[in-house]
């Protein structure tokens, strides 16, 4: 089992950034197990954001390339989601994963003017 908890969502302005944390509890070594993000903006499917591998290896959704960093914290069991010139697409609720089947109840991200 795995516990994860989401924060640092928040309301922020087009061209602003935001950092995206998530706490994992239950003996989760992340250097053995991946993790990912995830959002889900309404009216849409939840899509991959960024993943990063129990090797460190790390994914990027085309969208999320060149402004998003997903990096994690192996001491902390944490991992982040920086995210740079945020735009009104990018408002959704985001969602850590691990292993592919623990999720979080997810952080908002509201981008507007």
């Amino acid at each position: 089992q795995a516990e994860v908890v989401e924060s640092g969502g928040g309301l922020v302005q087009p061209g602003g950034s935001l950092n995206l944390s998530c706490a994992i509890s239950g003996n989760r070594d992340l250097k053995l197990h991946d993790a990912a993000w995830y959002r889900q903006g309404p009216g849409d499917q939840r899509l991959l954001v960024a993943h990063i591998f129990s090797g460190g290896h790390t994914d990027y959704a085309d969208f999320a390339e060149g402004r998003f960093t997903i990096s994690r914290d192996v001491a902390k069991d944490a991992v982040y989601l920086q995210m740079n010139n945020l735009q009104t697409r990018d408002t959704a609720v985001y969602y850590c994963n691990v292993d592919y089947v623990f999720w979080g109840r997810g952080t908002q991200v509201t981008v507007s003017s």
